[in-house]
C-alpha cells in the first residue's frame, strides 16, 4: 500500500507539471491565435495542441519518475501505449469542453478553464487506472524492467 500512495504521489505531481503546461498554454492560444473571435473551432485546437504538448511532458516524468522501475528498455512500444492512453484522455477533455463552448453554449474564458478542468481531472483518473494496468504493467509479456540507475 505504501508503494502505491507513493507512486500515486509522484503521479500527482508529475500531473500537476502536466496540468500547469496544458492550461498555461491552452490559454495562451485561446487568447491569442486562437480565439473564437477569429476562429470558431479556436479553443478546441488551443486543448488539442496543449493536449500534445503535455502529453509529451508526463510521458517524460512517468517514464523516468512515477513508474521508473517499471518502464521497458525499449522505449517505443511504450510511448506509443503510452501516446493511445493519453489520446483516449484527451478525447475526455475534448469532450468536457465540446458540451460545455459548443452544446451549451458557454463560451467566457472561465467556463471553457472549467471545462478544460473537468476533462483533465476525468482524463486523469482514466490514465492513471490504465498505466498501471497496461503501459506499465510489470507482469505484461514482453515487458522487461529497467534498473533505476538506467
Amino acid at each position: 500500500m505504501r508503494r502505491l500512495i507513493a507512486q500515486l504521489a509522484r503521479f500527482g505531481v508529475v500531473g500537476a507539471v502536466g496540468f500547469v503546461v496544458d492550461t498555461t498554454v491552452f490559454n495562451v492560444l485561446r487568447v491569442t491565435v486562437l480565439s473564437p473571435d477569429e476562429i470558431h473551432s479556436g479553443p478546441f485546437w488551443a486543448k488539442v495542441v496543449s493536449t500534445v504538448i503535455a502529453i509529451f511532458v508526463n510521458w517524460m516524468g512517468n517514464r523516468y519518475w512515477t513508474f521508473r522501475d517499471q518502464r521497458r528498455a525499449v522505449a517505443t512500444r511504450e510511448g506509443i501505449e503510452f501516446v493511445v492512453v493519453s489520446l483516449g484522455g484527451m478525447v475526455i477533455a475534448l469532450a468536457c469542453l465540446g458540451v460545455s463552448h459548443y452544446v451549451m453554449g458557454l463560451t467566457s474564458v472561465l467556463a471553457d478553464n472549467v471545462a478544460n478542468i473537468v476533462g483533465l481531472v476525468l482524463g486523469t483518473v482514466f490514465r492513471f487506472w490504465l498505466y498501471k494496468v497496461w503501459v506499465y504493467h510489470p507482469e505484461r509479456t514482453g515487458a522487461q524492467p529497467v534498473p533505476n540507475d538506467a
